[in-house]
This record gives structure tokens, C-alpha cells and sequence, in this order.
């Protein structure tokens, strides 16, 4: 009987069939994305770890001999020990270990530098892949979460789907509820009624959840493309490989089953659990009810308006999950935007603006230093080019206190020196004093830019610091650091064991034209390579790299750039170690990553509010089939077709409108506090806003609501009212 009864309701409300189908494919496929993402994510990470870093586990330091790899091969979890080569010098060893069994690694390190005879801090953990892992030292007190973060979101997220489906269930259910208690009033038990219930959920959902199990893997798969094609051009960068482990299709499989399940379950025990009177008398059936004072809708929308009020209450409880999805889902898709356009002007502002007329192609050349390379390569055959060539030291100078500039003494600023520099005993700031080291033609450039006299050795000072009082960051002013009266400066290399003293040829607040960003409280120095040579063996402190920035004066197009890089290339040749940018390539491949950023979150905010929308499909549809005594009790008082289609507007208008106000408020609310921190001109947001995507995301919400009241309205409206009220069965 329960069988033969489960299959004329499915073959009679196909469409209330179709939703809960619906639900369950979606519920299946976002758990599945979900999960697969997470997946590959975690896989990537592990992959450029050990890419850049190595796989090793464990790493012992100071090994006499190279002979001891043997005795830590034959520890009975030791997978593989070698010599890194790297790292090992003449006297001592450097011995990476792998293992067996990773998990172990923090009770056999120590057990292994014992039997070496070593002490235990030369033994060190690749703690960062081993966390990738989930495996932490146990004496650590914070151990990283990213195993329970991972599981709270997949619980989290079953939990807002166990909400959203479980009102699909519920409307189908409930919508029996008549039917349900005729046949407990001739001896259905409670039991019976459930388990009839259970079993036609779990029939109608497990091949929805086996193909949104299927379409989730590959939609994942697609993302992962998509992202290796958006971010192909980014340097450093290696492509991911998809992969979906059988773990991970168990855990969202029993996730999604779990889900469903449970989601059908809790209506099922409601009504199983309703008398046979309650049940037979509908008494959760909607009823007008009078108020004192007419609400916003009745005053705008008369009559129609107190009835849609009164239907949107009845529907409160199954229409909350849906409001909170589409809320959720343009909140994150609006504020999503908002943040990447926020991003973009702060990124324009600081970096591609900024150096726009500073470089255009950045050459990094790796261990060599600027007076080797500029014995090995000439610089001036690269043709219509503005070329400098530096290196960078690390220096320390110290400054009386009576040279400190008097803008800087002011009240309100004498603070910022008090926290950036440091003062001794006897009345002199220890200040950094990076130094910058130009090939002689660009210092000597540089000289006459600023009007400084060429020819002569010495230091030019970049004499400013951030007037962090009357400014901010974004838009900042600077003032002098020093008086300007001292003829010569000492300077003191990094360990202050050795120091100089040189002409000051200038006192400058403009820096020469090099990408490089100084630090703000700091005196930078800039010195030719001819003034280098002489101070090297004091300040010493060289960093290993040196560096090109080329600006064309020709053209400034890709293919001019390059040009560019094809020359320097030629020069530097296999010689040399080195990486080089193209200004116009990287502004293009940034635009493409955040592009790929915005497609991503803004397909799975697009997903969400698909759940959304689905539910509030689910809710309409099943909801006016529910009320179909309701609107024949309106036809047969004189409610004309007319009469209720204005109804059905005005409930589409509030279920659509209320997540579109409230996000929109919201969303104001959070950009201007984001601009107010990020201390931008509000009217240069205003310019790039997102007001397009934005109002296509509002029209898609608007439309599918009326899209479902609509069909709902179009079911009812063909309905005969003898046969309504007649008949038991749903529409």
C-alpha cells in the first residue's frame, strides 16, 4: 500500500518532485566542488613547497662524516637519508632524512642525533610541509588548525544545506498533511508514516546525488584549468594537476547522503509524530488574521498588500533559509567586487601608476655584483633606452641630536623619532643608512638632475622622512631629517665594527629614478661605483643580486618591451643567472589574476545564490499548490485574476527586495569603511564601482523570483475551483 501510495503522489506532483530532485543534485554538487577544491588547494601548496624547498622530513646539521647516512639508513622507519650538497660544507654535513611514516618524525629525529652523538638542536623538521600534513611537534601549544578549519567548513556548509533542503522536504511533506492523518485515522502508525516518508526520499535522491557527486568533481576540474590558464603567464608559478583521491569522493558522498538524509528526516518525524485530528483539520493551513494597524504593505498595496503580508508570514520559517542564501550570496559577490576594485586602485596607486614613468623592464641578475658586470657587459648598446645599473648595502650612520632638522623637532613629531631611531648616551641617533650604488654614468646623471656637482666623490643624502602627523599613508608627506649643515657623514657597516667618513656632495628629497621603495625612516645614500670601490673593504655588508631599470624612449608597447628584453638577454648570455619583468606583461598578467579571482569567488557566490534560488523555486511553487484552498476561498468571495497576480507581485517584490536592501546597506557600509582604512579618495572608487555586474546580480535575483511566481500563479490560475476544493490531492 505505502509503496503504490508513494508512486501516485510522485506521478501527481511531478514538479514538487523536480524540486526536491533539484535539491539534492545541488546539495550533492556544491559538496562535491567543495571538497575537490579543497583538495587540489592543499595539493598545490604541498607541490610548490616541495618544488622550492625539498620534500625532506627531517634535516641533522654538523655531521663529521659523510659515512654516518649509512647508520641513519638503518633505522628501522628511515626511508631514504643523502648528503644535501647544497648546504654541506668541508668539515661538516648536511644529512636530509625521509621516512616511513612521516608522523613519527618528532619521536625519531631526537632518538637519531642521539646515536649520531649529536646535539638535539642541530636536528631541524620541514615543519611547514609537515603541518601540510596535519603533523605537529607535540610539545608545540599552538598546533596549526587547518584540519579542523577544513572540517568546520564542510560541517558548516552541511549544515546551511541540511537547512535549505530540508524546507523542500518539508513543504512536499506538509502539503500531505491531510492525506497523512486520513490514513493514521484508519491505523497507520507513526512508524509507518516516517519510514513511508524516509523511503521515498532516499528513492527520489540517490541518483541526483550520484550525478551532482559527478558534476561537482568536474566542475572542479574545470575551475582548476580555468585558474592554470588565467595564471599561465605569472612567473615562478607551475601549473596544477587535478586530482580527486577516492577519499575525497567518500567523504562527499557520505557527506551529500548524510545531508539529504538527515534533511528529509527531520519532517518526516514531525508528522509522524501529528495526531490524526491535527492532521485531518490542516490547522497549519494559512488564515488572514486582523490587526490593529495596517502594515507597510497594506498602506501601499491595500487589500493585496495586508493578504501578501500575511502569506510572506505563513512562509516565514521556509523562505528564511532562502533569504539568507541569496543575502549571503550578493553580500559575498558585492563585497567581493568591492574588494578587487578596492585592490586594483590601491595596486595602481602604489606600483603600476606609480612607476608608469620609473621602469619598464626590471632585470634581477642573481650573484653577481655590480662591478663584475660592469666589466663583463656594456650597457650603453641598448639603443633609445635609459639605463641604471645598482646594487644595494646595508650602513649605518650616526647623527647628532642637534642635527635632527627642526620640522622634525616639532610637537607631534619629536614622538616619531623617539619610536624609529635609537639614541645613546652620549647625544647621537643610530640611523640605517642603505646605501645605493649606481654605475658612474647614472650618478652622474642623477647629480645633474638635482643640481648637484659631478666629477667629485661622496654621498648624496636622500634627506627626508614621512611627516607621519600630517599625513597618511597613501598620500604622503615628508620633511627634512637633517639640518643640512653637516659637510660629511660616517658611515658604519652593519656589524658597527669598521666605519668611514665621506663628503656629503648633496641633500636632496628625490630619489633617482630606480623601483625601489626606502624605507621611511632611514638616511639613504646614494654613491657612485668609482666612491664604492673605495669604501668596500670598510662598509662591505654588498647584497648578492644587482640590479637593471630600463625606461624606453622609444616605444612603449609589448612588443617594444620586448625588443628589449631579447637585447639583454643577448648580453647577459648564459653567463649569468637571472630574472627579468616587462612592466606592460605584468600589469597584463595582474589584470588576468584578478580576473581569474573575481570568475572564481564569483562562481561560487553565483552557486550559492543558485541554492537560493532554487529553494525560494522550491518554496513558491510548493507553497501556492499549498494554498490552493486559499486562493479559491479568494475567487469565490470576487478576488479577480487581476487581484491576484498583484498579490503574487508584491510577495515576489519583498522576497526579491529584502537580501537586495539589506546587502546594499551593507555592502555601503563596508566599502566606506574599507576606503575610509585604505585612505582613498572616495570619488576614484566611485569612478571604478561595480555598479554593472551588480545590477546584472539584482536583475538575475528579481527575475528568477518572478520567474517562480509566475509558474506557481500560471498552475493556479488554470485550476478549477470546484475541482480545488474538492480534491485532496495537490495540483
Amino acid at each position: 500500500m505505502w509503496e503504490a501510495y508513494s508512486k501516485e503522489f510522485i506521478r501527481k506532483n511531478r514538479a514538487t518532485v523536480l524540486s526536491v530532485l533539484a535539491a539534492a543534485f545541488i546539495s550533492s554538487l556544491f559538496l562535491a566542488l567543495l571538497c575537490c577544491l579543497f583538495y587540489n588547494f592543499w595539493n598545490y601548496e604541498i607541490e610548490s613547497l616541495v618544488l622550492e624547498e625539498g620534500d625532506w622530513q627531517g634535516r641533522i646539521s654538523g655531521v663529521p662524516e659523510e659515512s654516518r647516512v649509512s647508520e641513519i639508513e638503518n633505522f628501522a622507519n628511515v626511508k631514504a637519508a643523502a648528503v644535501n650538497q647544497n648546504l654541506s660544507g668541508p668539515d661538516d654535513f648536511v644529512i636530509d632524512i625521509w621516512f616511513q611514516d612521516m608522523r613519527t618524525v618528532y619521536q625519531d629525529m631526537p632518538q637519531i642525533a642521539e646515536h649520531l652523538e649529536i646535539p638535539e638542536s642541530a636536528v631541524s623538521y620541514h615543519e611547514v610541509l609537515l603541518s601540510k600534513y596535519f603533523i605537529h611537534d607535540p610539545r608545540d601549544t599552538d598546533p596549526p588548525l587547518l584540519l579542523g578549519f577544513y572540517a568546520a567548513v564542510l560541517v558548516l556548509v552541511s549544515i546551511s544545506l541540511i537547512l535549505i533542503i530540508h524546507n523542500t522536504f518539508a513543504l512536499s511533506m506538509n502539503a500531505r498533511i491531510r492525506q497523512l492523518g486520513i490514513l493514521s485515522s484508519i491505523g497507520a502508525t507513526p512508524g509507518q508514516i516516517k519510514f513511508c516518508l524516509f523511503r521515498e526520499a532516499a528513492v527520489l535522491c540517490v541518483l541526483p546525488v550520484l550525478f551532482g557527486i559527478l558534476a561537482g568533481t568536474a566542475l572542479s576540474f574545470a575551475a582548476i584549468q580555468l585558474v592554470n590558464r588565467l595564471a599561465a603567464g605569472i612567473p615562478g608559478r607551475h601549473e596544477a594537476a587535478f586530482t580527486c583521491h577516492p577519499v575525497v569522493w567518500l567523504i562527499s558522498l557520505l557527506a551529500a547522503f548524510l545531508t539529504v538524509l538527515f534533511s528529509a528526516w527531520l519532517p518526516a518525524w514531525k508528522l509522524s509524530r501529528l495526531g490524526p485530528l491535527d492532521a485531518i483539520q490542516n490547522t497549519g493551513e494559512l488564515r488572514l488574521k486582523r490587526k490593529k494597524k495596517a502594515g507597510i504593505l497594506s498602506l501601499l498595496f491595500g487589500a493585496e498588500g495586508e493578504l501578501a503580508a500575511n502569506a510572506l508570514k505563513a512562509q516565514k520559517k521556509a523562505l528564511r533559509t532562502s533569504s539568507l542564501s541569496l543575502t549571503l550570496s550578493f553580500l559575498g559577490f558585492t563585497l567581493m567586487l568591492c574588494f578587487f576594485t578596492l585592490s586594483e586602485i590601491s595596486t595602481n596607486h602604489t606600483y603600476f601608476e606609480r612607476y608608469q614613468n620609473v621602469w619598464d623592464v626590471y632585470v634581477t641578475v642573481k650573484n653577481t655584483g655590480i662591478e663584475e658586470l660592469m666589466e663583463t657587459v656594456d650597457f650603453s648598446k641598448l639603443e633609445n633606452t635609459d639605463c641604471a645599473v645598482y646594487q644595494k648595502a646595508e650602513a649605518f650612520c650616526s647623527v647628532p641630536e642637534d642635527s635632527i632638522s627642526k620640522e622634525l623637532k616639532m610637537p607631534g613629531t619629536e614622538e616619531t623619532v623617539a619610536e624609529n631611531l635609537v639614541r645613546n648616551s652620549e647625544g647621537f641617533y643610530s640611523v640605517p643608512a642603505p646605501v645605493i650604488i649606481l654605475d658612474d654614468s647614472s650618478f652622474a646623471a642623477y647629480c645633474r638632475s638635482i643640481g648637484a656637482e659631478t666629477g667629485k666623490t661622496g654621498s648624496i643624502i636622500l634627506n627626508r622622512v614621512w611627516d607621519s602627523v600630517n599625513s597618511n599613508f597613501r598620500y604622503k608627506d615628508y620633511i627634512p631629517f637633517l639640518s643640512e649643515d653637516q659637510e660629511t657623514i660616517v658611515l658604519q657597516n652593519a656589524e658597527q665594527t669598521g666605519a668611514v667618513e665621506i663628503p656629503v656632495l648633496a641633500y636632496t628629497q628625490e630619489p633617482p629614478v630606480l623601483k625601489e621603495e626606502y624605507e621611511n625612516y632611514a638616511l639613504v645614500q646614494f654613491v657612485s661605483l668609482s666612491a664604492w670601490k673605495q669604501m668596500e673593504s670598510v662598509i662591505g655588508n654588498a647584497g648578492t643580486d644587482t640590479y637593471l631599470r630600463i625606461l624606453s624612449e622609444d616605444g612603449r608597447e609589448l612588443s617594444d618591451l620586448q625588443r628589449i628584453e631579447t637585447q639583454i638577454s643577448a648580453m647577459l648570455g648564459c653567463r649569468y643567472e637571472y630574472e627579468m619583468e616587462n612592466r606592460v606583461q605584468e600589469k597584463a598578467d595582474n589584470d588576468e589574476m584578478m580576473k581569474g579571482y573575481k570568475m572564481i569567488v564569483g562562481a561560487l557566490c553565483v552557486l550559492l545564490a543558485l541554492i537560493g534560488i532554487a529553494n525560494v523555486f522550491s518554496n513558491t511553487l510548493s507553497f501556492i499548490r499549498q494554498r490552493k484552498r486559499e486562493f479559491a476561498r479568494y475567487l469565490s468571495i470576487g478576488m479577480t485574476p487581476a487581484g491576484m497576480r498583484k498579490m503574487f507581485c508584491i510577495e515576489a517584490l519583498v522576497i526579491a527586495g529584502r537580501p537586495v536592501a539589506l546587502t546594499l546597506l551593507l555592502t555601503a557600509l563596508t566599502a566606506g569603511y574599507m576606503i575610509k582604512a585604505s585612505y582613498l579618495d572616495p570619488k576614484e572608487f566611485l569612478a571604478a564601482a561595480p555598479v554593472v555586474p551588480i545590477t546584472v546580480f539584482i536583475l538575475a535575483i528579481f527575475g528568477c523570483v518572478t520567474l517562480a511566481y509566475y509558474l506557481g500563479a500560471k498552475k493556479i490560475m488554470k485550476c478549477s475551483l470546484t475541482e480545488v476544493l474538492r480534491s485532496d490531492w495537490m495540483i
